[in-house]
C-alpha cells in the first residue's frame, strides 16, 4: 500500500533557510543581532574566556540533567545531548555526548521560529517540547527536545537546547520499539513543536498529552522536569556572562566562533586532496519476518574548501520502522565530520555546516516522507549514513600524509538492542532499554589498533551502566559481560573487539519479564574496514529456552559458555518480541570496529598477543592473519612465511605455494 500524502504535511518537512530568511519568518519576534564590524572588535583574550565558558555551560547543562533524570538511559549512559544556539537556531556549542542529536536541533529552532512566533508566541519564560522527526530536534521520537528561547532586553538572544532519550513514549510495543510497524501510526506519535512552558511554568494541559502515551509516565515526566532545569541553568549562566561583558561582546563571540569553526575546516580542507569518494551501507531487515537487504550510497565530492554528500542512488523508503528523516540524513553528516575532521576545531555546527553541500531525494531511506515508520532511526538509516560517511571521509584522510592521522573505521556498525519491560523487583512498572552495545568496538586508526570495547564515535562520552545499576534498577541477573573474541574487524591495525551481555529475569514478582529484540547487521557486517581492512564481525543473538542457569547458580556454578546451561537453543532473527521466562538465557553478541590495511601485512606478534589475550582465536591467527603459532603459543617465523604466500596466491586463484621449489 502506497504511503498516504496528507495535506498540509510538506509544513513538517523542514527546509533549512539561511539567517536573513529566519529573521523574516520570526513575525513579530524581536531578535538579537550584531554586526560584522562588532564581531571584529572582540579582542583574543576576551573571545578565548567567554567561548570557553559557554563551552562549559553547555557542560554544566549535561551535568544537570544527570543529576536531575531518574533514567539510566540519561545517568549512566549519556544518550543525550546539550546544544546552545544563536537567535536564529545556528548551533554555536554542542556537548560531548550524543552528538546525533545536536545535530538536528537548529532545524527544530528555526522550524519554532517560522511557525511558532505568531502564535502562540515566543516570549520570556517560554520553553517548547518536539519529537517530531520531520521538524528535527531529535532522530525517532524517544529523542524529545526541549528548547528554550533566551529573551534579553525583550529581545530573543540565544536558544538552549537538551534532548535525550526517552525509554517509552507508547506505540504498539513497549520501549516505542514496534518490531511489526509498518509505518509511523504504529510507533509513538510525533508532536511538532509545543509550548510546554509559559512564563517560567510548566502548562499542565501540554503535559498531560505527553505523558499520557507513556507506561512509565513518572519517569517521563523526571526527564521532562530535568530538562527544563537544565535550560535554566544555562540560561543563568548565559546571563551571568551578558551581565559581565555585554550583550553585544557575547553575541559576537557566538557569531566569530561559528565564523572561526568554518574557517579553520574551510582551511583543513583545502589542504586536502580534491576528487571524489563512494561507499555503500546496507542494511538488513525493517520489520519483524523481513529478509530485504536495504542500501544507502553516497558518493562524496572535496573541492577546495567544500565537501558535498549526494546521496543519490539510495533505496526508496521502505515499510517498517527503520527509516529516517532528513534530520536523521544531517544526524549521520555532521557528527562523523566532527568526529573525524574536526578533533582539533571548537565543534560550531552552525559555522561547519556552511563548509558542506548535501544532496539527497525526499521519499529514500535516510529522507523518507511522512508516516514512514522511523521508530527505528537511530540506529538504522541515520546509523547506517553515518557509516557511509565515515568510510568516505577516512578515504579522503588516509592519502594525505599528515592528516591520515586523524583517521578511523567505522565504529560498532549499528546498535544492538535489547528492551526490557514489565514489573521490577519492586513492583513497579518499568521500560528500560539495555546500552550495553553502547560498549562498541572503535575503528582501527592509520597507526594503531581500535579500541576494544571503546564505545561509539558519535557519542564521545557515552557509557555503559554498571553491571550493579542494570541489575540494581531492574529484575535481571547476568552471568556475564565480556569481550568477545574475534568481533574485531582483522587489520593491519585491528578494529577494537565488541562484546557481549548474557543475563536472565531475576526477581520480578511475575517471574518473566516482556522483551523486545531490535538487532540488526547478522546478516552482512556492518563496521566496514578501508584500505584492505576486514569488516568486523556480524551481529549474533541467542535465546535459550528452559535452561538449567537458575539450579546452576544455586549451586554455586556460574555458567561461562552458551553450552554449559542446557535447554533449546534459538539462534534469533534481527527483531522479535516476547516473554523472558524465568528459566530464559538470553545472549547478546554486539559489533566491534572496521580493521585498517590488509591482516597479512600486519605484525605476527601483535597476532601473537592477541591469541594470548583472547582477542583473536587461533583460527583466525592462521586462516585470516596467517599467522602460525608453535605449541607455546608462540610465532613461528619460517610456518608464518610459508602460509601468508600461500594465501596471496589462493587470492590471485594460483596454484598452492610449495615450500620446497614453489613459487
Amino acid at each position: 500500500m502506497p504511503l498516504i500524502h496528507i495535506a498540509g504535511s510538506e509544513r513538517f518537512a523542514t527546509k533549512l533557510k539561511p539567517a536573513a530568511q529566519t529573521t523574516a519568518l520570526a513575525k513579530g519576534v524581536r531578535l538579537h543581532s550584531v554586526t560584522d564590524s562588532d564581531v571584529e572588535a572582540v579582542d583574543p583574550l576576551t573571545y578565548e574566556v567567554v567561548r570557553h565558558r559557554l563551552a562549559a555551560i553547555a557542560e554544566e547543562m549535561a551535568d544537570g540533567l544527570k543529576r536531575m533524570s531518574g533514567s539510566v538511559v540519561v545517568t549512566d549512559c549519556n544518550d543525550f545531548g546539550s546544544t546552545i544556539l544563536d537567535e536564529v537556531g545556528d548551533a554555536v556549542v554542542v556537548g560531548l555526548y550524543n552528538t546525533q542529536l545536536a545535530a538536528s536541533v537548529d532545524m527544530a529552532v528555526k522550524w519554532t521560529l517560522e511557525n511558532r512566533s505568531d502564535r502562540p508566541g515566543i516570549r520570556a519564560g517560554d520553553m517548547f517540547m518536539c519529537n517530531d522527526p520531520w521538524v528535527g530536534g531529535g532522530i525517532h521520537q524517544n529523542d524529545v527536545t526541549v528548547l528554550a528561547p533566551m529573551v534579553h532586553d525583550g529581545e530573543v538572544f540565544a536558544w538552549t537546547a537538551m534532548t535525550c532519550h526517552q525509554v517509552d513514549l507508547g506505540g504498539v510495543s513497549p520501549g516505542s520499539w514496534s518490531v511489526e510497524g509498518k509505518d509511523v501510526f504504529w510507533e509513538s506519535t510525533p508532536i511538532p513543536s509545543v509550548k510546554i512552558v509559559e512564563n517560567g511554568e510548566i502548562r499542565p494541559d501540554v503535559e498531560d498529552m505527553y505523558l499520557r502515551r507513556s507506561r512509565v509516565p513518572r519517569l517521563v515526566a523526571l526527564d521532562l522536569r530535568a530538562k527544563i532545569g537544565s535550560n535554566n541553568i544555562a540560561q543563568e549562566r548565559i546571563g551571568q556572562l551578558i551581565t559581565k561583558y555585554g550583550a553585544t561582546t557575547v553575541k559576537a563571540v557566538m557569531k566569530r566562533m561559528m565564523n572561526d569553526a568554518e574557517a579553520r575546516l574551510t582551511a583543513k580542507l583545502a589542504e586536502l586532496p580534491d576528487g571524489e569518494w563512494q561507499a555503500v551501507a546496507h542494511q538488513d531487515s525493517f520489520r519483524t519476518g523481513d529478509r530485504d537487504i536495504y542500501k544507502i550510497v553516497l558518493k562524496m565530492t572535496k573541492k577546495g574548501g567544500r565537501l558535498l554528500f549526494d546521496f543519490t542512488g539510495t533505496d526508496p523508503e521502505a515499510e517498517g520502522f527503520g527509516n529516517c528523516t532528513y534530520a536523521g540524513l544531517r544526524a549521520g553528516v555532521m557528527p562523523m565530520v566532527m568526529s573525524l575532521l574536526c578533533g582539533d576545531i571548537p565543534w560550531s555546527p552552525g559555522g561547519l555546516y556552511r563548509c558542506i553541500d548535501i544532496i539527497s531525494e525526499p521519499g529514500t531511506l535516510n529522507n523518507c516522507n511522512f508516516p514512514a515508520g522511523i521508530g527505528k532511526a537511530s540506529v538504522a538509516s541515520c546509523w547506517a549514513t553515518q557509516n557511509v560517511v565515515n568510510e568516505c571521509i577516512a578515504t579522503l584522510l588516509a592519502i594525505h600524509p599528515e592528516h591520515r592521522k586523524s583517521l578511523m573505521c567505522v565504529c560498532c556498525g549499528t546498535w544492538d538492542l535489547t528492551l526490557l519491560a514489565g514489573l521490577d523487583q519492586r513492583s513497579n512498572p518499568f521500560v528500560t532499554m539495555i546500552c550495553d552495545s553502547m560498549a562498541g568496538g572503535l575503528g582501527a586508526r592509520v597507526d594503531q589498533d581500535g579500541v576494544d570495547t571503546g564505545g561509539v564515535a558519535t557519542i564521545p562520552m557515552g557509557r555503559v551502566a554498571d553491571v550493579e545499576i542494570n541489575e540494581f534498577s531492574f529484575p535481571m541477573l547476568y552471568l556475564w559481560r565480556r569481550e568477545e573474541t574475534d568481533s574485531g574487524g582483522p587489520g593491519r591495525f585491528r578494529g577494537g573487539a565488541g562484546g557481549s551481555s548474557c543475563f536472565i529475569p531475576w526477581d520480578s514478582p511475575t517471574g518473566d519479564v516482556h522483551m523486545v529484540i531490535s538487532a540488526t547487521g547478522k546478516a552482512l557486517p556492518q563496521a566496514t574496514g578501508i584500505s584492505g581492512g576486514y569488516p568486523a564481525a556480524t551481529q549474533y543473538d541467542v535465546l535459550l529456552r528452559n535452561t538449567d542457569a537458575l539450579s546452576m547458580l544455586k549451586a554455586g556454578r556460574i555458567p561461562a559458555a552458551l553450552d554449559e546451561v542446557g535447554g533449546t537453543t534459538n539462534v534469533l532473527q534481527s527483531h522479535l518480541e516476547d516473554k523472558l521466562g524465568a528459566a530464559d538465557v538470553y545472549y547478546t553478541h554486539w559489533q566491534g570496529g572496521g580493521g585498517y590495511g590488509d591482516p597479512l601485512l600486519r605484525d605476527p606478534v601483535l597476532v601473537e598477543r592477541d591469541v594470548q589475550k583472547r582477542k583473536v582465536s587461533l583460527n583466525a591467527a592462521a586462516k585470516v592473519y596467517g599467522v602460525v603459532l608453535d605449541p607455546d603459543g608462540l610465532v613461528d617465523t619460517d610456518a608464518t612465511e610459508i602460509r601468508r604466500r600461500a594465501i596471496r596466491r589462493e587470492r590471485l586463484d594460483l596454484e598452492p605455494y610449495e615450500a620446497n621449489g614453489g613459487a
